[in-house]
This record gives C-alpha cells, structure tokens and sequence, in this order.
C-alpha cells in the first residue's frame, strides 16, 4: 500500500480560477503538514491568501474525508492506515470513528482466520478438553457464526479466507 496523502487547495486561488494548492504526506507530523499549508498560502497568485480546504486524497480506501475535515483526524487516520493497511481501512468505516478503529485493534483484536469456523475451532481446543469420540461432532461454524450474531464478536474481511475477529466489550 502506498502511503495516503492529501491536496490542500488555496480557497483565495480557487475562488479566483486559480489551481493553487499542494499534496502532502499524510503521515507527516502535524506540525509539517501545517508548515507545508503556510508555505503554500505564502506562495499563492492571490495576496494575503489564508484560507484552505482538503480538496483531494490518496491510498484512504473508501474512507471519505470532507474538506473541513480536522487534520488531526486525517493524520491520525493515514498513520493508522500506513501501519495496518486494509484493516485499517475496513476499521475506520466500521467504527466511522478513528480513535475507537485504533482502540478496537489494540484491546479487542483476537486474531485473523481463514473463517469463523476455524476461530470457533481453535476457541474451544484452547479452552476446553473434548473427548475424542465427540470431536467430529461439534458444528464449529455454527459456533462461530451465533458468536458473532449475539454480538459476542464482530468480524472484519479483508479478503478470501482472511477474517479478523475482534471481541465486543
């Protein structure tokens, strides 16, 4: 995955017919990525130019940022994507929120699976003994999937045969 950035336009230009902005590094600090903004307004067509807007990104999935989005949020949101990729993304929009994305995948992540089933599986031969004669016998994806439905857990897919499985607390 490529790492996520964004364009900051130059509202005085682009009011004015002007394309004036600059892509930045999402993931920079947000100190830079604030002094990139100041030094693109100073250099603008437009005299005494302050105002700006997000008008475009890169590498953020599906996630939709608006142009008033707060930076602090964005940054947060391509750091949390350039470490964790895909599942990052999938987090964000389940949550549509990026701190409890982050606090999902740091207290809550169980693991990834080929299915729930092989979740189920791996649960119950890690907590509990089965006698051998019944072990072909337990119906694991059922298991899994009333887990999930009761809300016990919640799955986010990031592919064929990778399901991450987080716990609800």
């Amino acid at each position: 995955m490529t790492t996520p950035r964004i364009y900051i336009a130059d509202l005085a230009a682009y009011n004015n017919g002007y394309l004036h902005g600059v892509w930045i590094d999402a993931t920079d600090e947000l100190d830079e990525i604030y002094k990139h903004i100041r030094t693109m307004l100073s250099k603008s067509p437009i005299d005494n130019s302050e105002e700006w807007a997000l008008h475009d990104y890169e590498y953020f999935g599906n996630v939709k940022l608006s142009e008033w989005e707060n930076l602090e949020s964005v940054q947060k949101m391509a750091c949390f994507i350039e470490e964790h990729g895909d599942l990052a993304i999938e987090l964000i929009l389940h949550f549509d929120n990026i701190d409890e994305a982050i606090t999902a995948l740091s207290e809550h992540y169980v693991g990834e699976f080929t299915s729930l089933a092989e979740y189920a599986e791996n649960t119950i031969l890690d907590t509990s003994e089965i006698p051998e004669h019944l072990k072909h016998y337990i119906d694991y994806s059922s298991m899994g999937r009333d887990w999930e439905m009761s809300g016990d857990i919640f799955t986010i897919e990031t592919g064929f045969e990778e399901i991450h499985v987080f716990h609800n607390l």
